[in-house]
This record gives C-alpha cells, structure tokens and sequence, in this order.
C-alpha cells in the first residue's frame, strides 16, 4: 500500500436522507451511537493498511471536517509520510464546484500527481461494509489490469441503483451499464444474480488522470465515473471484477447504501439486536472514530414503574437513563431520558434531552432537541405530519430548530448591536 493513495469522495449532498442532511453532509450523519458513516470506510483502510487518504468534501462540510481532523489525524504517523487529508474545493483547475464523481478527483489532479503513487483507490464515504483493500490491489497487480471494480451479487429487481457490470468467467470485464432501469445479465458466477458495482476502483495512475483530463475537456460528459469514465475505458485498456470479500465473517455478504431513511434506520437497529448482522465487537477488524470525554452511561432509579433500563440497546458514552426504559434503540453521546419515559426502536442522537412521561416510538431524534415532558411521537402518523417529518414508511423524523450555526444560538445573537457586532 506505500505506492497507493486512497480518494475518499465525501461531498455529496445526501439528498434522500433530508433532513438529517440539512445541516451536515451525509458521511458525517451518526452511524451505530458513537460512530460517524464515513468511519466505517477510514477504519476499512487503516485495516487494510492503507495510510495515505485524500477526503474529498463539499456539502455543509463544517462537522466532517472537524470529526476528521479530530478524530482521524492521530491515527497516522505523519513522520512517515502518511496522512489523511481534507481536500474541499479549490478552483486550482476549475471555477466550479464538484460536477461529478470524476470532476471531483480531477479537480484535485495536481494533489494527486504531487504524491506520485502507482496506484489510486477511488471510494465512497456513505456505505456500511467491511472490506481488505490490500486483497483487490493484490488481485489488480497480479493481474496485470489498469483498471479493477470490485462488485458485488444483487438480485436483478436491485439494477436501477448501481452500475451492472458484464463480468467474464475469467474475471474480465466486458461491458458496463450504470443504473439501467432493467438487464439481462447475469453474474457467470451465480446465474440468479447480477454483478454490480460497489463504486470501489483501483486505476493505475498513469491511466486515471490522462482519462480525467480527457473527460475534462468534454462539454458533454456528465464528468462520472459510471456514466463515463468507466465505459470509455472498455477495449482500450484490461478491465477486472473482483469479487467482494466481507472481512464480516457472516454467511452473507453485508453491504449497505445507507442513502434512504428507512435504510439507515435499519441499519442502525441491526447493530441494536441481539445478534446484529454487522459486527462492531470483531477485534480482528476494529471500527474506530473520534474519542469523546464523556462518563460512563448511568441507569438510576429502581421503583416499581420507575426503573432505569435499556434492552436490546446501543447505549453511549455520557448517556443517563434515569427512571425510564429504553428499547430496541441506539443512543449517541450524552442523552438523557426522564423518568416515566419510553423509548422504543428509536434513533437518538447527541444532547438530546427526554422529558418525563414522554413516548417516542420508531422515530429518529437529531442532536440537541429537547422532547418536552408527555410529548408522544410515532405513535399517530397524521398528529406526527403536522409537528414533524415522517416518510412514507411512517419513519418519524425529529429534528432541531433551523439556526445559522451547528449549534443551536440565542436569538439575539445575529442581532445588530450585539458585542463585536
């Protein structure tokens, strides 16, 4: 992995998680109670021993930058040349933001080209998976390709979200679709399944970046790696398929866009049960995040009808659960539930405080909202409509006062007359 350099693309807006999304980007969204999503692809190259990354970020970048620069600079030795780096946009090549998957990476060329790696890893920072990189580059050298996707078996309904790839038995790729609405193919491994693509390259670098260039230089190219980077590449240089190998060590292979709200939440209460299908306890593959300085989580209070428990549950750092019960649900750092409440397979985030005799059922609470005492939500989708967020699942979505920062502030504040004002 010394010659290779890892490109995280970490700025999209993350539309289909709104409004989680409204006031972050969606790799820095909280994943499993202490975690962020894009932890889980950094904790996959620090394991695969890849130490030189370049996050590529855009969208309401503020907490992600600082979650990475918090929590991922100690974890490399920059004595020996290693990093993970935050790269926004520049306008060093281009007046505008990032157009594309390929834009982005281009945009960067020269950051790329200064480091002079054999070898580039372009990934994704919103997926939940377990994953060796050093495997597929070993694949791709010995090989001989240029190019290496790592794909994944889906069931042919699954194709309009994710590019097919037309794999050969020996491995070789011969045809690449991205997101058609429906296709005959079938993986010559599994012929009930589909080979796509996990959005998970290896380019030799001397192939990538005259390719960025080129694509660049085209007025009518979406600048996509799956709309044209990649099919313009077919028959003029060695495309492979490497098979995705889980490091999950389950008997199916866990992969996860996270990209919907129901998805997420799903994903989340996995990690809540009794035997949750992505394993956070595995020491061998080690998930890491930024340390936070809180207590230890508490559960006070023994009564009849004021006990306070938790079942079932991801319980945080900081956390007190006093005189209340807490079911089937994953808590961030520092929340506090009331006595007489009830938490039922419910998301909550950060500083979120539960009033007393309050009942939250199947919902997501964003951080540093108050749930004020008896209030009662996921219980009466049409009541939930008028105060808050709920998809069409009947998912409820809780979310802080809209304020100019991160943090909630004083009205006052941004008032003329104010100190420093």
């Amino acid at each position: 992995m010394k010659d290779t350099l890892g490109v995280l693309l970490a700025g999209g807006a993350g539309e289909r998680l709104f409004p989680l999304t409204r006031d972050r980007a969606k790799p820095a969204v909280p994943f499993g109670g202490q975690y962020r999503i894009i932890d889980i692809t950094l904790s996959n190259c620090i394991n695969s021993d890849l130490r030189k990354v370049y996050i590529l970020t855009q969208y309401k970048a503020l907490s992600l930058n600082r979650h990475i620069r918090e929590g991922w600079g100690p974890v490399v030795a920059n004595e020996l040349g290693e990093f993970i780096e935050i790269l926004p946009p520049m306008q060093r090549v281009s007046v505008n933001w990032y157009m594309g998957t390929a834009d982005a990476v281009y945009q960067n060329i020269y950051s790329i080209g200064s480091e002079q790696p054999k070898y580039v890893i372009i990934l994704s920072g919103d997926h939940i998976y377990k994953m060796n990189y050093q495997l597929m580059l070993d694949q791709h050298i010995q090989s001989g390709a240029h190019v290496t996707l790592a794909t994944l078996p889906i069931k042919p309904e699954e194709v309009p979200r994710f590019g097919v790839v037309d794999v050969a038995r020996n491995g070789e790729i011969n045809g690449f679709l991205e997101k058609p609405k429906e296709t005959k193919l079938r993986s010559p491994f599994n012929p009930e399944r589909v080979d796509a693509s996990m959005g998970i390259y290896i380019f030799n670098t001397d192939v990538l970046l005259p390719e960025l260039i080129k694509d660049a230089e085209d007025p009518n190219s979406k600048h996509d790696f799956g709309h044209n980077i990649l099919p313009n590449l077919l028959g003029r240089f060695k495309m492979m398929a490497y098979n995705f190998v889980d490091e999950n060590k389950q008997e199916a292979l866990y992969w996860r866009d996270v990209g919907t709200l129901e998805a997420y939440y799903e994903a989340n209460l996995d990690l809540a049960s009794v035997s949750p299908v992505f394993n956070l306890y595995d020491k061998s593959w080690p998930m890491r995040t930024r340390s936070y300085q809180y207590p230890p989580a508490k559960f006070v209070f023994g009564e009849p009808g004021r006990t306070g428990m938790a079942i079932n549950s991801v319980i945080s750092g900081g956390c007190i659960i006093s005189g209340a019960v807490v079911r089937n649900s994953v808590l961030s750092h520092d929340v506090r539930v009331n006595s007489y409440a009830d938490v039922d397979s419910s998301i909550i985030f950060s500083h979120v405080n539960v009033g007393r005799h309050s009942r939250i059922r199947h919902a997501i609470i964003d951080r540093d909202v108050h749930i004020p005492d008896g209030a009662v939500i996921g219980y009466d989708p049409a009541e939930d409509k008028r105060n808050y967020f709920v998809t069409p699942s009947g998912l409820t979505v809780v979310t802080r006062d809209y304020s100019v920062y991160e943090n909630p502030v004083s009205q006052t504040f941004m008032q003329p007359g104010q100190p420093g004002k």
